[in-house]
């Protein structure tokens, strides 16, 4: 058998800042625009460095959402299943499995 070339994956995800791709910095954006609604609140009642603290952490939850994948880990058996994915998959995933709320009931039917 001859060999074949087997092109590389070239499509990665774009980086913006070095530190942040765009799915990473629109989630951290996200948690900050939340957080700045804590940051108004708090400002009011003249607290701003609550707030602000409050910011970044919305602002970090927001970044390990967008940025994080879950590794595999062979002690864990949950990371067996969902290892490589990232977290906001996994967080996408859970909210649509619990929107559905139907209900379903089987019988067992009865022989005539």
């Amino acid at each position: 058998m001859g060999s074949y070339y087997i092109p590389r994956n070239l499509r990665g995800e774009t980086r913006l800042l070095y530190i942040f791709t765009v799915k990473s910095l629109i989630t951290t954006v996200a948690g900050a625009l939340i957080g700045s609604v804590f940051l108004f609140i708090f400002s009011i009642m003249n607290l701003k460095i609550v707030g602000i603290v409050i910011i970044a952490i919305f602002a970090l939850t927001g970044y390990a959402i967008g940025a994080v994948k879950i590794p595999t880990l062979s002690g864990i058996p949950i990371t067996k299943k969902i290892g490589g994915e990232p977290l906001s998959e996994i967080i996408l995933r859970w909210i649509k499995f619990n929107k559905n709320k139907k209900i379903y009931v089987y019988t067992k039917e009865e022989k005539k």
